[in-house]
């Protein structure tokens, strides 16, 4: 046998033996290993060259003669048949550019979206998996499967399960003054499909989409990618500004200003509203973190007074539970839930099934509530160590934005921002910038320090080597 030919075949890990030596002859073949007219082995002496059955290797012969690579010629013997055109060697393989729709070139202007590695001292935004209650997810998970059976294998309703539905309307009424009904509740995969979603639904290219300034990155990024022209609004100590003029969609995240933390006052909360009814827009407001405040109770939803139906309400359970969960939602008005639903259909059928049930018990048995009682005591006391850590060793250097709630500390650095952000990341230290969070000319430089993925000794371990750079930077 040759020997290029018993080196493929050696190398085919996968398959029978007669589907292993039918991909070592086609490949051959096809490499060139094996030439238009040449002769092949006797099924016997190939037989006993690899060990196998003859039986096996006539079966090969027999499947590639009908495919068209081999001939067979009684009392002659096999021989390839087949003519594979050779690369000729004065031609490189050049690698193929691909054109992209102007949509598709927006979305590559963004960078992507990279999740931080976990714990990774300051990933922003990262909650803390180590204290989750494993063991009770594990029971729920087993009895819920067996309680449902194949049921949880097959399709499910595009607006999701409708007792995780109904278990969250119970519990954001209850904690978050939100007036909707299970129908309103749309579950989806995070709260970034919900703004592309809802980009797709309302936006056509050259529409006006506001959305504060600065800004959640993914929200911009959804609305331009739809080909809607974003303008920035400005935001102070009392959240977002209410401006003149229409747009179809202001995107307002009022209970905690990503990134600076403020919260949208109740004067501006009726401005808004008052915006929205008299253009006929839409605010769409994402509640990203409301379960983590840890000053003073959460100002209640802005959907809830909502008394003409133009407050979209997002949420996610990737803070509050785990982000592997892939789990979010979305509250509407009566008038949106079969149209967002349809959509929804379309965009990628329905949220798995199983997941959604383990997260209705969970909610259900109250063990949702325990965690996120347990979570603000252990985030609360790690944001205070970070800003102990800020205080006292860092200040000369950066100043904290005051914050009662949220995964991370913004802060404003008075250094060059991008040096230092890419010197630190050689240093092992994530530092998520804020200057980039900013559409127009005008920024602020700083860094959103993410603090609840990480043990007190963790801060100090991170806040040691950010010290070291600065100081050997100043």
């Amino acid at each position: 046998m040759p020997s290029p030919l018993l080196q493929l075949f050696q190398h085919q890990a996968s398959g029978g033996v007669r589907e292993r030596l039918c991909s070592t002859l086609r490949m051959a073949i096809n490499r060139h290993h094996l030439h238009a007219g040449q002769k092949l082995p006797s099924s016997r002496q190939l037989a006993q060259d690899l060990q196998v059955s003859r039986v096996t290797v006539e079966a090969a012969y027999g499947q590639l003669e009908s495919e068209g690579y081999l001939r067979r010629e009684t009392g002659r013997g096999t021989f390839v048949a087949i003519i594979i055109p050779a690369s000729p060697l004065s031609a490189p393989i050049r690698p193929q550019s691909a054109r992209f729709s102007a949509r598709g070139q927006q979305v590559l202007a963004t960078g992507g979206c990279q999740d931080p590695p976990f714990p990774h001292a300051f990933a922003a935004g990262s909650p803390e998996l180590r204290a989750f209650p494993h063991d009770s997810w594990r029971r729920l998970s087993s009895s819920v499967q067996r309680s449902l059976g194949s049921a949880a294998m097959g399709y499910g309703d595009p607006c999701g399960y409708l007792p995780l539905r109904s278990a969250l309307a119970d519990y954001l009424a209850l904690s978050r003054g939100v007036a909707c009904q299970p129908e309103q509740v749309i579950i989806l995969t995070s709260s970034q499909q919900a703004l592309q979603l809802l980009a797709m639904m309302f936006v056509d290219p050259g529409d006006a989409v506001w959305m504060e300034e600065p800004g959640y990155p993914g929200a911009r990024n959804a609305f331009m990618a739809a080909g809607a022209q974003v303008r920035g609004i400005e935001v102070d100590a009392e959240g977002a500004i209410p401006a003149s003029g229409s747009a179809k969609l202001m995107y307002l995240t009022p209970s905690h200003h990503y990134p600076t933390g403020v919260t949208l006052s109740l004067p501006r909360r009726l401005a808004w509203l008052g915006w929205a009814q008299r253009n006929q827009g839409w605010l769409i407001e994402d509640d990203y973190d409301s379960e983590f405040h840890y000053d003073e109770r959460p100002v209640p939803a802005l959907q809830g007074l909502d008394r003409h139906q133009r407050v979209i309400t997002l949420g996610t359970f990737s803070k509050s539970l785990f982000p592997s969960l892939r789990l979010a939602w979305m509250v509407v008005p009566p008038a949106l839930i079969t149209p967002i639903g349809q959509a929804r259909s379309v965009l990628d059928g329905h949220s798995a099934l199983l997941p959604q049930a383990v997260t209705a018990a969970f909610l259900q048995q109250g063990h949702f509530a325990s965690h996120l009682r347990l979570m603000r005591q252990l985030y609360r006391s790690r944001r205070d160590r970070l800003l102990e850590q800020i205080e006292q060793r860092l200040s000369p250097w950066m100043t904290p934005i005051a914050s009662g709630g949220g995964l991370q500390i913004t802060v404003k650095i008075n250094k060059d921002e991008a040096r230092l952000t890419a010197l630190a990341a050689q240093q092992g230290l994530l530092l998520p910038r804020l200057s980039p969070l900013y559409a127009g000319p005008e920024s602020q430089q700083g860094w959103l320090l993410g603090f609840a993925a990480l043990t007190p000794d963790e801060i100090v371990a991170g806040c040691d080597k950010l010290l070291r750079l600065l100081q050997r930077e100043d």
